[in-house]
């Protein structure tokens, strides 16, 4: 089973055993809390139903316990929370046709975009093959960007409000968030060019806003403020002793960087440029949670993370403020946002990368550049997650159900989009296609080499080098698109 079932069968155990005070503090499991309260509590609501399942999963010491009754709950649990999911993609789809009656779901565009969230590889194996609750989460994030797109702003805000102190992952988003409100609610006006009325800026506005983001903070954070605690929780959640790249190398601009530090290291000692003996012990592919130093580039700080991940984003905040396109431009920054804080974010796990994947669904069933950007980035984001499946039983599951969704999307999207251009060009087609062979060489020619033995690590690395490249030309190409789009004259109604 997923080392994930362990983690939040602890979490169970701490939330039903402890008091809120030592919540934060108990470290009998390797695998401590590190989500924000929200989550905590929703584990001790789940902690109450488990009790009837299998009373002794909730017993902190019993490290590592598994059993029928344990994981048929666990699995239960995340079926279960998926009806959040649903209504949301209900909500996405209602918008994208037009605010028509909910019948009108299966005309074209709203069925594919139905399919594509719902049917979703990356959510599908994440969730319920290899076991995490993000599916309710992704449900309270497009069921906040639905809201925004109706124009139903306060609900909006309350939403992603909320789903911050679920999990604090989505703070890669909040700009888009913040930018978007302030633009679209807190000024009520804007000129025939598009510009800003400034008289049109509303007090009132600004102070619902302040008030929803204090309200949830205080009933999440509150608690932990009167203890004294509130340190303690954001170093559970910010725990930047974990390492630049998390143990499956997310498929970024991190993973290229290590990529290339690695591939200089092993010229400089094949030439004798490099001592052998200050070569730092701690190897960037054993898979191994933990910190390590370059040993030709320069060591990466999470500082230098936070820099990088800043001026990525900023483009895309300038574009959603001075070029304002409505919901469309709100959902290219969030996608932007969530791509650039994967690029370049510190720890990053590989499944970030459904942050971008789910909200450029909205974008891919409306127009046919966003439907090719969509095509690459899934497929190559996809992929990027078959190494969290490596047991020979799970190997022609995720290779069917990663064909059955990827089938679908290019043929779906090709039809939607016929009479325009061709979606790809020659050169994304043959990279995608030399996905294929690598993962034959992955899972069936490099096991059955002496390699396997000494360098275990190189399909990880393989896959997410390649992959990286996709992503990282999926997210240029968004970045272009949007930065050479011009903005309406006129602002047009949501």
């Amino acid at each position: 089973y997923s080392t994930d079932f362990e983690v939040h069968r602890n979490w169970l155990a701490i939330t039903h055993n402890l008091p809120l005070s030592q919540w934060y503090y108990e470290a009998t499991s390797e695998w401590t809390l590190d989500y924000p309260p929200f989550f905590a509590w929703f584990e001790y609501a789940l902690s109450h139903v488990a009790k009837y399942f299998d009373p002794e999963m909730l017993v902190i010491e019993n490290l590592n316990y598994t059993s029928r009754a344990t994981v048929f709950f666990q699995r239960f649990s995340v079926i279960f929370t998926d009806i959040v999911f649903i209504y949301a993609v209900r909500e996405c789809c209602r918008w994208v046709n037009g605010k028509r009656a909910a019948k009108d779901i299966l005309e074209k565009p709203t069925f594919i975009l139905a399919v594509l969230l719902l049917w979703n590889f990356g959510l599908l194996i994440v969730d319920h093959i290899h076991f995490q609750y993000n599916g309710f989460l992704f449900g309270l994030m497009l069921l906040s960007v639905a809201r925004l797109c109706q124009r139903r702003y306060l609900e909006g805000a309350l939403l992603f409000a909320v789903l911050l102190h679920f999990k604090h992952i989505y703070v890669y988003v909040a700009p888009a968030y913040g930018i978007y409100l302030l633009r679209s609610y807190c000024f009520t006006a804007n000129n025939a060019d598009g510009s800003l009325k400034w008289r049109s800026f509303s007090l009132l506005h600004v102070t619902l806003l302040g008030l929803i983001v204090c309200l949830v903070s205080a009933l999440s954070l509150g608690p932990f403020i009167v203890l004294g605690q509130l340190p303690q929780v954001i170093s559970r959640l910010f725990p930047f002793k974990r390492g630049l790249c998390h143990a499956y190398w997310a498929p970024n601009f991190w993973a290229l960087y290590n990529a290339v530090d690695k591939a200089l290291t092993v010229f400089g000692l094949k030439c004798n440029l490099l001592d052998p003996t200050k070569i730092p012990k701690a190897s960037m592919t054993g898979g191994l949670v933990q910190e390590f130093q370059h040993t030709v580039l320069p060591s990466v700080t999470p500082l230098a993370t936070l820099i990088c991940t800043f001026i990525s984003i900023l483009p895309s905040v300038f574009c959603l403020w001075f070029k304002p396109q409505g919901p469309r431009g709100f959902l290219q920054c969030l996608v932007l946002c969530a791509l650039s804080s994967f690029m370049f974010g510190w720890h990053v796990h590989e499944k970030a990368i459904l942050l971008a994947i789910l909200p450029l669904s909205l974008l891919a069933v409306q127009r046919a550049k966003d439907a090719g950007i969509y095509l690459i980035l899934t497929t190559t984001g996809h992929f990027s997650l078959f190494p969290l499946l490596f047991t020979p039983p799970e190997l022609p599951i995720k290779i069917l159900l990663m064909l059955l969704f990827t089938v679908y999307s290019f043929s779906s999207l090709k039809s939607l989009f016929r009479r325009e251009r061709p979606l790809l060009n020659w050169l994304e087609t043959v990279y995608l296609a030399q996905l294929v062979p690598l993962e034959i060489f992955c899972e069936v020619v490099f096991p059955l080499t002496p390699w396997k033995r000494h360098f275990p690590f190189v399909p990880l690395l393989l896959t997410s080098v390649y992959c990286a490249l996709g992503v990282a030309y999926a997210w240029l190409k968004l970045y272009v698109s949007v930065l050479t789009e011009r903005a309406p004259l006129r602002q047009k109604a949501d």
